[in-house]
């Protein structure tokens, strides 16, 4: 005797060796012996063979017309043989009736199962509507065959023109579009991004790193909504100096300005004018929110986005020729020793007379020409002064770090300048601590660390920037903290960003605060817009964070980018490079680091001959090989390029010139503050291959 039965929901068929209670041993047509219990027998039968009879179910399962079947079964629940006998007009033959069985089960939008050999048919409107969902997919399917045809032929689909990044950055991938792109990449072996690149979905590798950073960052679009600008009181005393700005020739928010003025009694009163937009934008106003949302400019080589629409950055942008509205710090020196005899807060406007650039003028002031008086620029005596009390300022501070414990600052390291000009990059060299690197970086650490002590006093609670004691050792990090805390690195006891409120939203908050105690004083806790555990202030340090590590992450991301660029536009094949640490090293002509895996051991600063292999503009690695150890190391590289190597740069850092490399990555560009807005802290190891 021969059974077909069902067996974890599939159905087999085989001969009965023996019976034994409720069991039976079944011997498969393989040879493999089972045992199966009566309830799972659907068919008992003589003639034909196990395998006949499965081969002869299959044709008759085939060639059921199921429609015809569904019409044929009535509305209650029946039995595969009671079916068997309307649709073959006979007691069904155990093939014909395997075949149905087989048949039934195969068609579940037709047939719902109910037991062991028992079905009921679908109510029409269910049948209806999964033979439409059959049919939908299989147009999708040809769609999507279509879709992947097109990708493979370097064509891209109209349906995926508009969701390119979409499709690459957050995909929903249920969509025929997602699985015809995945469906087109398996079988290119290529990735996403590539293949759009080959389609044209996306211009350039270039262009598909700021979409994605776009898409993550300003899934609105970056441009601004139209909205008034707003205007400082009119009432603002005008300030008895003429002031000068240095900055980059790129730089358009012109944040800081100086003036000196000689006084009767022989002092010097330095004058330190930050654009103040805090007397226009008021807190939750239009343009604070849209401040508010982006937290900071965006760098980027050759581009930036800006925090503030370009309307309102033109108003109060320190530019030459105006008169600007200003928050002024007021330092009377002696300068018989350059000590700070006194300090003052105002709100004013102030005389823009100049806008130094560092590329009219760094070939012109360096330390020997202000040391003798040689050459002839604008505010050279202005300079000459400014000078010496930064020389004062750096030196007060390397005592404070030296009783914190910390090793003195180094200026032996170069910072790089990009300016991208119709997609051709150049990439500058400028050695750090140039004088007027210096000048800016010292003042502006001054003006942060006194206004940061004027909040504090007068009890007005602000955004601070502190690090503990223990430098590279402990690997302290700086914080942002609403209240006032030494800040070791630096080699000063409190810091508060307060002197970039045009790209830095920090700032912005910081000017309010001190904007009030410079009109209310004492009185200034009751009305400055934050108070002592604002959740507001502990909300914007977070949403600050989060925000200005993704753009300095992409502008290392970008700046890596172009430097790939720079190697294929200059044909470099055989390079020069300085060991970093190990086997990381970096470029000489470019801040372009590499990790060469395998490289025999060197020392630390050893100058090497690479042979560039290749690069990926696309993954932002690079494929070098070591031809040559030329020369021991010429001189120290610093503490701070070691942990560079080893950890990477920490993206918190401006993108600005003269740092400490000494000094945690964060307070490189706190150090420059800001003499340059286009030079760059250094791409991290991670990003190379």
């Amino acid at each position: 005797m021969n059974v077909f039965f069902e067996e974890s929901g599939d159905f087999k068929v085989g001969t009965v060796l023996s019976t034994a209670g409720e069991a039976h041993q079944v011997e498969m047509a393989s040879g493999k012996r089972t045992k199966v219990k009566t309830k799972d027998v659907l068919l008992q039968y003589e003639k034909p063979t196990p395998g006949e009879l499965q081969e002869q179910a299959r044709a008759v399962a085939a060639e059921i017309d199921l429609e015809f079947l569904w019409e044929v079964a009535g509305e209650d629940e029946f039995g595969f043989a009671e079916l068997g006998a309307e649709y073959f007009g006979h007691a069904p033959l155990p093939f014909e009736a395997a075949g149905l069985i087989l048949a039934l089960h195969n068609a579940p939008i037709y047939f719902y199962k109910k037991g062991r050999g028992r079905y009921k048919k679908a109510p029409e409107q269910s049948l209806r509507a999964a033979l439409a969902g059959i049919e939908k997919k299989k147009q999708q399917a040809l769609v999507q065959a279509q879709y992947v045809e097109e990708l493979k032929a370097n064509k891209l689909p109209a349906s995926m023109q508009h969701i390119v990044q979409q499709l690459l950055f957050k995909p929903d991938k249920n969509t025929i579009e997602y699985k015809a792109l995945e469906a087109a990449c398996n079988e290119l072996r290529q990735s996403p991004q590539r293949l759009m690149l080959a389609v044209g979905g996306v211009a350039s590798p270039k262009d598909l790193h700021m979409s994605k950073f776009l898409f993550e960052n300003f899934p609105k679009g970056a441009g601004f909504p139209d909205v008034p600008v707003p205007k400082a009181p009119s009432n603002l005393p005008l300030a008895a100096v003429e002031a000068f700005s240095i900055d980059d020739v790129t730089t358009t928010e012109i944040d800081d300005a100086f003036s000196i003025t000689h006084l009767a009694d022989g002092k010097l009163r330095v004058g330190i004018h930050i654009a103040a937009p805090g007397l226009g934008i008021r807190p939750d106003d239009a343009v604070d929110k849209m401040a508010r949302a982006r937290m900071s400019t965006v760098y980027m080589p050759g581009d930036k986005i800006t925090m503030l629409p370009d309307a309102i950055v033109e108003a109060f942008t320190l530019a030459e020729g105006k008169t600007c509205p200003a928050l002024s710090l007021y330092a009377t020196l002696d300068p018989a020793d350059w000590s700070v005899v006194g300090t003052e807060t105002r709100a004013e406007m102030v005389p823009i007379a100049n806008n130094l650039r560092h590329n009219d003028l760094d070939d012109l002031v360096n330390e020997e020409t202000l040391a003798s008086g040689e050459g002839e620029y604008p505010r050279k005596a202005e300079l000459a002064l400014l000078w010496q009390w930064a020389l004062q300022l750096e030196a007060g501070r390397m005592k404070k770090r030296e009783a914190f414990g910390l090793k003195p600052e180094q200026n032996n390291r170069v910072d790089f300048n990009f300016y991208v000009e119709d997609d051709v990059v150049t990439i500058s060299r400028r050695k750090r601590g140039a004088p007027l690197d210096k000048i800016v970086a010292e003042l502006m650490i001054f003006a942060n660390s006194t206004w940061g002590k004027l909040m504090h006093d007068n009890g007005v609670p602000g955004i601070y920037r502190s690090q503990g004691a223990g430098g590279w050792a402990a690997k302290m990090q700086v914080r942002m903290l609403t209240q006032a805390a030494p800040h070791q690195g630096l080699g000063v006891d409190q810091y508060a960003w307060s002197t970039s409120p045009l790209r830095r939203y920090t700032d912005l908050v910081n000017q309010w605060q001190i904007l009030a105690v410079a009109e209310k004083g004492v009185a200034a806790p009751f009305v400055a817009p934050f108070k002592h555990k604002d959740a507001n202030l502990f909300a914007i340090v977070s949403a600050f964070d989060a925000a200005y590590s993704a753009y300095n992450d992409f502008q290392g991301n970008m700046e890596r980018y172009w430097c790939l660029r720079w190697l294929g536009q200059e044909g470099a094949k055989r390079v020069d490079a300085v060991v970093l640490k190990d086997e990381v090293l970096r470029l000489t002509e470019i801040p372009l680091i590499i990790r060469l895996a395998g490289m025999p051991p060197a020392a630390r600063g050893a100058q090497v001959k690479l042979d560039v292999i290749g690069w990926d503009e696309v993954e932002l690695g690079v494929e070098a090989r070591l031809l040559e150890i030329v020369a021991a190391p010429a001189a120290d590289l610093g503490e701070e390029e070691e942990e560079e190597a080893a950890e990477g740069a920490d993206a918190s850092a401006d993108a600005d010139a003269a740092a400490d490399p000494a000094a945690p990555p964060d307070d490189q560009a706190e150090i420059a503050e800001l003499a340059s807005e286009t030079a760059v802290t250094e791409p991290a190891p991670e990003q190379t291959t």
